[in-house]
């Protein structure tokens, strides 16, 4: 079965991967001409990469990376684009998926070939010779990222048309260079947003950062120094998202993210709860406003030759304005009888991937979401499930119920986060990993393990959901994902300690092991009745 993958960022060469553990045959397009997606730093915006010089992940290494490839102990917890990138170098080599690429070539169409044996006829073009191709395929992976087409509002603004000053989006932003000792206006309060505002709070005059709606402020080092996303993002916190209230967890983390910061005073206090819009993740955002190089702003209203006007009724002198204004879902190759995308977030797919209304469940989506945690093993995960439903060993469900599906996530996705361009097809980690795991048959049992292996029942329910849990037993089992489990809490130490403390000062902690038992025992078994 020839399968191709359109795209070679994170999620395309995952979905290469997953095909050759199949022994499907896959067929990599990519429009650049290396991989790496928005992770491979250029110097020019026109090659489509999205990161800046300075650009550091927001999630730690032991989320993000895939559940058979780990990430080297001794690299740092949030790592600096260039890691990030040497790490998916290290997985297209270790995994031979290089020679499966087609480098500078752009899919230009994908069409159903309805009464054939193959599925779809793709029309590509080499952006180096123009020469254009047509081939057949029996399956699609659409692995091309939401970060490719910017969304530029420029027209939403009066005045702008005749500012004298420099226009561009977060998209075209590389670094400093050449915004020393200026007023700079950031539009818009994403992470690109606040991490671009940071960096030239260092070199500008002066940097004001404008919000129609403010945002809650995560950092990255959580309690007692170790990741955050190590704290939040475990079967534990999800347990307790689904056992308490809803008002009440958004009481809790409002007052804990007030202790940190009070959001009112500096200016960014939203309307909205914490849980209800993608997290802002930047430790030095409030040290940058504390000492006034960088300064809150309202929405914008207008322009004139030399300065912004805002909707409080002030206006500051600006020298260049920054649109950190997110990007466009689109799909410019596929036709919209296929897929159609309305206003970034109304998009028809089943679990965020399947067209329903297909006649073969021969084209998947993958890595077209906002994940409340890393990417990276969302999209594996779906690639392992895609590639096991082109193959005929997973049954989708009839298109009445992925349109039920579809039309109750689209219900509860309005409920629980705020409307805003920023966002696109928001999932919560744990749950959106555990509902695609359960249809391929690799969900860990807690139960079972709590009875057979206390000990990796302990790591996998209290500590961080990494992707490991999905290879412990299953289609795609692997011999070293416990080992992965136990050790994930020292790979996340070790970088730390690279200056060795006299055991004077190293106090070994107590507990009551029988106590901790029973209450673990007592979460784990209500949490799978949930």
């Amino acid at each position: 079965m020839r399968v191709c993958v359109i795209g070679c960022g994170a999620s395309g060469l995952t979905a290469i991967k997953c095909c050759l553990d199949e022994n499907l045959k896959p067929t990599c397009f990519e429009k650049s001409h290396d991989i790496g997606g928005l992770w491979r730093f250029e110097e020019s915006s026109k090659d489509g990469a999205t990161v800046y010089r300075s650009t550091v992940i927001n999630t730690s290494k032991e989320l993000m990376c895939f559940s058979d490839f780990p990430i080297l102990e001794d690299w740092p917890n949030f790592m600096h684009h260039t890691k990030v990138l040497q790490y998916y170098r290290s997985y297209a080599e270790k995994f031979g998926l290089l020679k499966h690429i087609t480098f500078s070539t752009e899919v230009l169409s994908c069409k159903p070939l309805p009464g054939t044996e193959k599925n779809w006829e793709v029309k590509t073009r080499n952006n180096v010779t123009g020469e254009e191709k047509c081939d057949v395929f029996d399956a699609v992976l659409v692995a091309v990222g939401h970060h490719a087409e910017p969304h530029f509002p420029v027209d939403e603004f009066e005045g702008l048309k005749t500012f004298n000053g420099r226009v561009l989006h977060s998209h075209d932003f590389r670094d400093f260079h050449g915004f020393e000792n200026k007023n700079v206006l950031i539009i818009g309060m994403g992470n690109s947003g606040a991490d671009i505002a940071v960096e030239l709070s260092w070199h500008a005059k002066q940097v004001y950062l404008s919000t129609r709606s403010g945002a809650w402020v995560l950092h990255r080092v959580g309690p007692h120094g170790v990741p955050i996303d190590f704290v939040g993002l475990t079967r534990y916190q999800d347990f307790l998202t689904k056992l308490l209230p809803k008002k009440m967890i958004q009481n809790v983390l409002e007052r804990m993210l007030t202790a940190k910061m009070d959001h009112a005073h500096y200016g960014l206090k939203p309307t909205f709860a914490p849980t209800e819009q993608h997290p802002l993740v930047n430790d030095d955002l409030p040290n940058r406003i504390i000492n006034g190089s960088i300064k809150i702003k309202s929405n914008v209203s207008g322009f004139t030759g030399d300065s912004a006007l805002f909707v409080d009724d002030s206006e500051e002198a600006v020298d260049v304005v920054i649109f950190a204004t997110g990007y466009k879902y689109s799909f410019p190759f596929l036709d919209t009888s296929v897929l159609e995308v309305k206003r970034n977030t109304e998009c028809s797919l089943y679990k965020y991937m399947w067209p329903p209304h297909l006649d073969r469940s021969s084209l998947a989506v993958i890595g077209h979401i906002q994940a409340l945690g890393a990417v990276n093993p969302v999209s594996e995960i779906q690639c392992r499930w895609a590639t096991r439903v082109f193959k005929g060993l997973s049954k989708l469900p009839l298109e009445a119920e992925m349109m039920r599906d579809i039309k109750e996530k689209a219900r509860s996705m309005k409920n629980d986060f705020y409307s805003t361009q920023r966002h696109t097809l928001e999932v919560k980690h744990v749950d959106y990993m555990d509902q695609i795991a359960e249809k391929i048959g690799v969900k860990p049992n807690l139960i079972k393990l709590f009875l057979t292996d206390y000990k990796l029942a302990n790591k996998v329910f209290f500590e961080i959901c990494s992707s490991y849990q999905f290879r412990l037993s299953g289609p795609g089992k692997w011999g070293k994902a416990r080992e992965m489990i136990m050790t994930q809490k020292s790979r996340m130490f070790r970088p730390f300690h690279t200056r060795p403390l006299p055991k004077e000062v190293l106090k070994p902690k107590t507990s009551n092991f029988s106590i901790y038992v029973v209450i673990m025992m007592l979460a784990i078994l209500v949490y799978c009745l949930l």
